[in-house]
């Protein structure tokens, strides 16, 4: 092949791999871009209607305990600690090695979208587990010492894949995917000293 022949090519070649690189840079700005959009630019079927820079604190209520998982001055998240109705006291653990795992699930729940929109039943929920909901988790934006929102997970949906959930003071069921349910399982479990696993 002459040279003649290749030097055609090579500004080809030189404006396909700009494309490229202008590409990967988009990408990846776009995966790390923080979420700056307003409650009223969330989607319609979001969950939280709060993007995870407008939460303060999350409380998960299960098997009789509560865990507080709150976000510091300075922005990092730390386990507040589990406590159940009969105890006067709990402890409070800021564990920065913790505050990535924190943050990862917590901004996952804040972009759970809902999958189905269903009508509560006369039995206040029940055959959708949420008359005696497994969990409930309480949401507080920041600075705000009242809750913002609050969610009663009930059973797993017949598809194996979905969990019901309901917000409270709404008259309808919704579904969410199960996984989400289960970082939050797992988040508490990470939490807990060894041999202390959460009770699902």
């Amino acid at each position: 092949m002459t040279a003649a022949r290749i030097r055609p090519r090579l500004p080809a070649v030189w404006l396909v791999l700009a494309v490229l690189i202008a590409a990967i840079v988009v990408i990846e700005y776009s995966d790390h871009a923080p979420d700056t959009s307003s409650q009223a630019e969330r989607s319609a079927d979001a969950l939280l209607p709060v993007p995870i820079d407008d939460l303060g604190a999350v409380e998960i209520g299960q098997a009789g305990r509560l865990h507080r998982f709150e976000r510091s001055r300075e922005g990092v998240w730390f386990y507040h600690g589990a406590h159940g109705s009969s105890e006067t006291a709990h402890e409070h653990r800021a564990e920065p090695a913790k505050a990535d795992l924190i943050a990862k699930a917590l901004a996952a729940l804040t972009r759970a979208r809902i999958e189905r929109r269903l009508p509560l039943d006369a039995g206040g929920g029940a055959q959708y587990g949420l008359a005696a909901p497994r969990m409930v988790v309480v949401i507080y934006r920041v600075n705000e010492p009242r809750p913002f929102a609050q969610y009663a997970v009930g059973e797993v949906a017949p598809d194996s894949f979905s969990r019901y959930v309901q917000k409270a003071g709404s008259a309808e069921v919704v579904t969410i995917a199960n996984y989400q349910i289960d970082n939050l399982v797992s988040l508490i479990e990470a939490m807990q000293p060894p041999g202390q696993p959460a009770a699902r």
